[in-house]
């Protein structure tokens, strides 16, 4: 039963987003888990099953299907990276990106090529296209990374882009030695190679352009109803891939990596609607994909597992990383720590697995000897590689300080006086807040306070752009405006989890007094009759901000005594310095030893004593 289609497919589904919940869970990159489920199921499941058959075999379950639909994922995964990739925020830092794919791809090609032969004892034209398939790194990898450590400053974009451009880049590399490969003759392969060069940039970037030019102009025109728009967007990438394909041999991935890019740089129409939709697909996918691959290693494989491909790992762990980064960032700008992270982070992915699965077989039928060992030293590299980065990158990126583990910092959306009192209480505990507001005044009040401000409307893509939200862990809607609470809510669950955003009640909601609606966007704060205008009205009535630490002595119910049943609670300060945000969700009962942050009338004390 279990090797039924059917259920196979509903394991790689349940294992593949169980896997990326329960690594959000633990706190840990889930690509780590994903491959360790997909092992799992494939060749320890075999090893240790009476009669020898994995749980799962991915060749089995899709046969000669499986290579291309690997393939048109990855297409899939790099025209939504390449939608996420805004032109604007790599003003600082477009050499660096420029050079790590160029200057810094052609280092990793060289000292991978050098490694794999006198390490791994592979023929000189395998170790050339070994070291081509693993200049890739791919957003299938460090998106995930990325994603689980949040790292600020320059160091974010820089990576994200490289991911992503890199992986056609590499994929192209990899074309050109195996056309030489196959041509043979030094003057014939220079020309082989610079004609498929060529064709591919000419091929896979103008339909790529030409697709999303496409797709703007349909979308700017209304010709295409809401309801289709994603799955048009979805048919113009599998047609661009696959034609691209056809004229080119592989420059689909290139052409859906343009495609993505042009479209989420041009400004005739909106396209967030189709990011948000492929942000959800990418997840999908990347589950599926991560363990298939996982599955889909043979227990023959783990016999090249041993001290000379670890050795081949660790070179280009400790050696090829480092030396194509700082190749590639002489005179960059970027700080000693920003590239020093830089040269933490190489895991390679599904797009390597791919690439040398592919390779291996048309090699093979072209008569290449030892060219089916390209692939079990490439699952090798990607094991090693997501191992060590995904254990390793979080560690350095905070020794660096260049991330946090759990941000507990703040955004708020409106900086009002008594906005910026409960700010300045959080900032005095060592939480970083930031505020955004329209007005400059309130602006100009919150950075004489010592507070981090910027000026300008968070509904606006330009402002969300300025913002640092590096330990920026929740964000708080409290403008006087409803409207604009529940819009910024919106506009920032595509960068924060839903549980993270807040808003203030509105004034119908305090009014009908009941629970908020489950469309509404954004966690209603505090309580369902903090309004906007009855916190202003208490703040500026003499009512204050205040931090208080409870004990066994003076516990909560002491301290609603002191200060009366009308205390505001705003948050909960835990003794290990996380934050917890008060909503009308579920009473919560602080205990001894936590703080407790919340807006309380002086004039009780003054009535008591």
């Amino acid at each position: 039963m279990l090797h039924e289609p059917i259920v196979s497919l509903a394991i790689i589904v349940v294992l593949g987003v169980g896997a990326q919940w329960l690594a959000w869970r633990l706190r840990i990159p889930s690509i780590l888990l994903l491959l360790l489920a997909g092992m799992a199921i494939g060749p320890l499941s075999a090893a240790l099953l009476p009669a020898g058959q994995p749980i799962l075999n991915p060749d089995n379950l899709l046969g000669d299907l499986l290579l291309p639909l690997v393939s048109l994922s990855v297409g899939l995964i790099l025209y939504e990276g390449g939608l996420t990739l805004n032109l604007r925020e790599i003003r600082e830092v477009r050499s660096v990106i420029r050079r790590l794919v160029t200057l810094g791809a052609l280092v990793t090609w060289i000292l991978a090529g050098f490694a794999a032969h006198f390490l791994l004892g592979m023929e000189w034209k395998l170790a050339a296209l070994l070291g081509a398939i693993l200049v890739v790194t791919g957003p299938t990898v460090i998106g995930p990374l990325l994603s689980h450590i949040r790292p600020q400053g320059k160091v974010g974009p820089v990576l994200r882009w490289e991911g992503i451009v890199i992986d056609p880049i590499g994929a192209l590399l990899a074309v050109l030695i195996y056309e030489a490969l196959l041509v043979g003759g030094v003057q014939d392969a220079a020309g082989a190679t610079a004609q498929a060069l060529l064709m591919t940039i000419i091929v896979g970037g103008g339909l790529g352009t030409a697709a999303a030019m496409l797709l703007a102009w349909l979308l700017r025109h209304y010709l295409i109803p809401d309801s289709l728009q994603n799955p048009v967007s979805v048919l113009l990438v599998v047609l661009v891939f696959v034609i691209s394909g056809e004229l080119q041999h592989e420059s689909g991935l290139l052409a859906t990596t343009v495609m993505g890019i042009v479209l989420a740089n041009q400004r005739g129409a909106d396209v967030r609607h189709i990011i948000e939709f492929k942000e959800n697909l990418r997840v999908l996918l990347i589950s599926a994909l991560f363990i298939v691959l996982g599955a889909r290693i043979s227990t023959t494989d783990f016999a090249y597992l041993n001290w000379h491909s670890l050795l081949f790992v660790a070179f280009l762990i400790a050696i090829v990383r480092p030396a194509s980064v700082w190749v590639a960032t002489i005179g960059s700008g970027l700080s000693r720590q920003e590239r020093v992270f830089l040269c933490c982070v190489a895991p390679r992915g599904i797009v390597a697995a791919a690439v040398a699965s592919v390779f291996a077989i048309s090699l093979e039928e072209a008569g290449i000897e030892h060219a089916t060992t390209l692939v079990p030293y490439t699952f090798v590299v990607i094991l090693g590689t997501v191992a060590f980065y995904g254990l390793a990158v979080g560690p350095i990126a905070r020794k660096l300080n260049l991330s946090t583990t759990n941000p507990q910092g703040m955004l708020f959306i409106g900086a009002p006086a008594w906005t910026r009192d409960i700010a300045a209480a959080l900032h005095k505990r060592g939480f970083k807040v930031l505020l955004a507001d329209t007005n400059y005044e309130h602006i100009r009040a919150a950075r004489l306070a010592g507070l981090d401000a910027v000026y300008g409307n968070v509904l606006l893509e330009e402002t969300v752009e300025m913002l640092e939200l590096a330990g920026i862990g929740r964000v708080l809607a409290l403008t006087p405006n409803d409207e604009v609470n529940t819009l910024g809510s919106q506009r920032f669950l595509r960068l924060f989890d839903r549980a993270n955003v807040y808003r203030l009640a509105s004034a119908s909601e305090a009014r009908a007094d009941n629970a908020a609606p489950c469309d509404m966007p954004g966690r209603r704060l505090f309580a369902s009759d903090a309004t906007y205008a009855t916190l202003a009205s208490c703040l500026g009535s003499g009512w204050v901000v205040k931090v208080t630490t409870l004990s066994e002595e003076f516990n909560y119910e002491d301290f609603r005594t002191l200060y009366g049943p009308h205390t505001i609670l705003l948050f909960i300060i835990a003794q290990d310095d996380t934050i917890t945000v008060i909503t009308d969700e579920k009473p919560i009962e602080p205990q001894p030893g936590q703080s407790v942050v919340a807006i309380v009338n002086p004039d009780e004390l003054l009535m008591m004593s």
